[in-house]
């Protein structure tokens, strides 16, 4: 077997989406996928400008919306009593950005990524669990459980939230948020799919829950998302997320909310981790790429187009970094990477963070929010221009982050008084 140029570890989104990358620059491509078959777990993902512009870099845009859903709005609707909050137009927003806004279901993302590798030629290795990373004199190596190595010049790392490369740069644990998520999709035959448009993307934002839906396969199911803070979590109990805790955290929503809890799958959820932002992500010849370097809460739907977006910005200073007889400088490549991901990636991850409590306020504060977010102008994209422009390639190019909103700001209106009240 002859040694790669690079070899990229974990065979999700993230681990393909720069198998392809690195490939399109010429670089032969070893991928190491601990499953013993391709796939991915899940239901729907969000697709925002900024992924899909380098989709159609990568001349996968038609593919992808041709197994997705192009929405015309996303509609953010109070949870209690369903009213409209405010919207995205998202046809507006493709002019703006030069770019849609897809859905798509998330194994027919990874599947879309696993065809591109294989027609690139990216060699795919499965059964292969790497258990240790070490830079060597001219690259770097990893180990697998059954005491193989393979070497290579680079060694990406997108080996996930339970990052084994990670633990070279940090020795830090993933954060529990409390929440958990629980996902089903249904048929499009079903009454249920029949009572909303799935020309929208939804969410329901709620006290310490929310709730999702679009549409999914050009209409052919309806995508759901129930996400609720775990009482069981926050009392430090092991068995938490079950399904008593959906319905409970659910009972004080409105009843289109309700209905839909029916659908979810109940014998699997998702809990919900991050981890803090590190600012470092290479060490020697060998680079952290997506959830191993930034897993993210989901609230901002970012986080497999964070993934895509740090394999496309390696492919591009790899391209910038390459010697006529095709030889890469890596020290500069994984420089000119670290140079502008993690910072980019850390402000996602802290505005996820804080979109999150956004979402799931309670009492006054929910009121002041609510408040605040039927003000906005349906055409005011100052919270995600510095999101779904171009991906940046250097620190100069990263946009300025949006300015936030107080809260307090809100001005309610005043309690109807009671009649016979002085």
């Amino acid at each position: 077997m002859s040694q790669p140029d690079v070899i990229v570890v974990g065979g999700g989104i993230g681990g393909l989406g720069a198998a392809y990358s690195l490939t399109r620059q010429g670089l032969a491509v070893r991928l190491l996928e601990s499953a013993p078959a391709f796939g991915e777990v899940g239901a729907g993902i969000q697709l925002a400008p900024n992924c899909t512009r380098i989709l159609d870099d990568y001349g996968l845009l038609d593919e992808a919306k041709s197994l997705g859903v192009v929405p015309d709005a996303m509609v953010m609707r109070d949870a209690v009593d369903g009213a409209e909050l405010t919207r995205l137009d998202l046809r507006h927003l493709e002019q703006r950005y030069g770019y849609p806004y897809l859905v798509i279901h998330r194994s027919d993302l990874h599947g879309l990524l696993l065809r591109a590798c294989r027609r690139a030629g990216v060699e795919l290795v499965n059964n292969a669990k790497v258990t240790s990373y070490e830079n060597t004199d001219g690259g770097a190596r990893v180990t697998l459980a059954n005491g193989e190595t393979h070497q290579a010049g680079v060694v990406i790392a997108a080996d996930g939230l339970h990052s084994v490369a990670r633990k070279l740069l940090v020795d830090d644990q993933p954060v529990s948020s409390a929440y958990v998520a629980y996902r089903g999709t249904v048929p499009a035959e079903q009454p249920r799919v029949q009572a909303v448009d799935l020309s929208e993307v939804v969410v329901y934002i709620g006290p310490r829950c929310h709730f999702v839906h679009y549409g999914l396969r050009g209409g052919e199911l309806l995508n759901q998302v129930a996400v609720f803070e775990s009482p069981k979590a926050l009392a430090g109990q092991e068995d938490w997320g079950t399904p008593d805790e959906l319905d409970a955290a659910f009972e004080g929503t409105c009843d289109f909310v309700r209905d839909g809890l029916p659908y979810m799958w109940r014998d699997k959820w998702w809990r919900m981790f991050d981890r803090d932002p590190v600012m470092t992500w290479v060490h020697g010849r060998i680079a952290l790429l997506g959830d191993s370097a930034h897993p993210p809460l989901q609230y901002i739907a970012q986080g497999a187009i964070m993934a895509i977006e740090d394999g496309w910005v390696l492919g591009e200073h790899v391209a910038r970094n390459r010697a006529e007889d095709g030889t890469v400088d890596w020290t500069t490549t994984l420089s000119a990477y670290e140079a502008v991901r993690p910072e980019h990636c850390r402000r996602v991850l802290t505005t996820s963070r804080k979109w999150g409590e956004l979402w799931h306020l309670d009492g006054l504060a929910r009121e002041q929010r609510n408040v605040l977010l039927r003000a906005r102008d349906t055409y005011d994209y100052s919270f995600v221009d510095w999101l779904y422009g171009p991906t940046a390639l250097t620190p100069e190019e990263e946009p300025e982050l949006f300015t936030p909103i107080p809260l307090d700001s809100a001005e309610l209106p005043e309690p109807a008084q009671a009649v016979g009240t002085p």
